[in-house]
């Protein structure tokens, strides 16, 4: 590395280290982002309001709302005489479901008669009907369940013949969201630094009039690039590291696959996201541009990189748009590595995606990029 790179190298980890506003951006925001979001954002649905409306009011009509109540999703909100008056409820965002209960209830499952309950779902947020739903299902059928067992004699039938399923929750055993949601928030926050420090740090030299100076210098264009986008790739790997150790002890996450293939596939991405916060830079001349457009790219990167939705769950046009995200690529690999212990050859496609990413936004930047001698 000859002395002209060294130079751009110290200048640039020296105005780095010297804006304090810089280094929480770059350290502690993703840090508190790292300790805050997995512990908020919960893929569960509970506390799911209640309004029943017992017509029977039976021993069996309180043993069902007693196992409904008790199952840890639901908050009962009230006993509405009246359906009409169950639904005001609904209407008025105090309840999410309603469950009514008919009269001779307990009568008819005892004589063995077929019996139907009526649920009525706010469906305004669908996903939360739509699981608040299936969980009042899946406990009714619990209890209809029980209650046949009660019923039978078994002395007069003999055994139940039943089918009995059981389940081994590979990779993720306890059904934890944490060990699938950390390592996507992980992703993020690398992306952030390695590409959206990189373009709004060029475009400042452009706003101060710093960067006119440095072109007519005899310092070469890649000199100029490679100063600019090392300190961040540096920067942006000890993100990883700390997030990593955090995920360790505060999560209890540790990384089942090759860490050395890891951090390779995290060092080409984060070229790759270098080179575009490269391109970005190059079209705008001011730093509130540069924001502009890298809040449009990272929503985009976020909703459609299968952090909160799965990719395939999308409809056909956001699938073929999430295979041109960078950001989706890294998220399934940590995910692969961290919780199933994958190796390189599971992820070989993902690495030359990524490599076409790096070679594909670095080219165009470089190509986009103006130093007038």
């Amino acid at each position: 590395m000859n002395n002209t790179l060294l130079f751009l190298l110290r200048k640039e980890f020296r105005q780095i280290f010297r804006d304090k506003a810089i280094l929480a951006i770059i350290f502690i925001l993703p840090t508190i982002q790292f300790l805050i979001l997995p512990l908020a954002a919960n893929y569960e649905v509970k506390n799911i309001n209640l309004t029943v409306v017992d017509n029977d009011k039976s021993a069996y009509s309180r043993e069902l709302i007693n196992k409904v109540t008790g199952s840890g999703y639901f908050k009962l909100q009230n006993y509405s005489p009246s359906f009409a008056d169950a639904l005001k409820d609904v209407e008025n965002d105090q309840a999410d479901l309603v469950l009514e209960i008919p009269k001779d209830f307990e009568k008819n499952l005892v004589n063995g008669n077929y019996q139907q309950l009526f649920v009525a779902v706010n469906a305004i947020n669908g996903s939360k009907a739509g699981l608040g739903g299936s969980y009042l299902g899946q406990t009714i059928a619990d209890f209809n369940k029980e209650i046949r067992m009660k019923l039978i004699d078994p002395a007069q039938f003999g055994k139940i013949t039943e089918i009995e399923i059981t389940s081994a929750n590979w990779f993720n055993p306890h059904m934890n969201y944490q060990m699938y949601f950390v390592p996507g928030i992980l992703a993020l926050l690398v992306t952030l630094v390695g590409a959206f420090l990189t373009t709004l740090n060029i475009v400042r030299e452009k706003e101060i009039g710093t960067i006119e100076q440095i072109n007519v210098t005899p310092i070469r264009k890649y000199h100029f690039i490679l100063g600019k986008l090392i300190p961040f790739w540096i920067l942006a790997n000890i993100v990883f590291t700390i997030g990593l150790v955090l995920a360790r002890y505060i999560y209890g996450i540790v990384p089942e696959g090759n860490i050395l293939v890891m951090y390779s596939f995290v060092a080409i991405y984060l070229l790759a996201m270098l080179g575009f916060g490269l391109l970005i830079s190059t079209y705008c001349e001011t730093q509130q541009q540069a924001m502009l457009i890298m809040f449009f790219f990272q929503l985009i990167f976020m909703l459609l990189g299968g952090l909160f939705t799965p990719i395939e769950s999308m409809p056909e046009w956001a699938i073929w748009i999430a295979r041109f995200n960078p950001v989706a690529y890294l998220i399934d690999v940590m995910r692969m590595f961290i919780l199933k212990g994958s190796g390189f050859h599971n992820v070989v496609g993902h690495f030359m995606a990524i490599i076409g990413f790096a070679v594909f936004f670095n080219t165009w930047a470089v190509l986009n990029y103006r130093k007038t001698n």
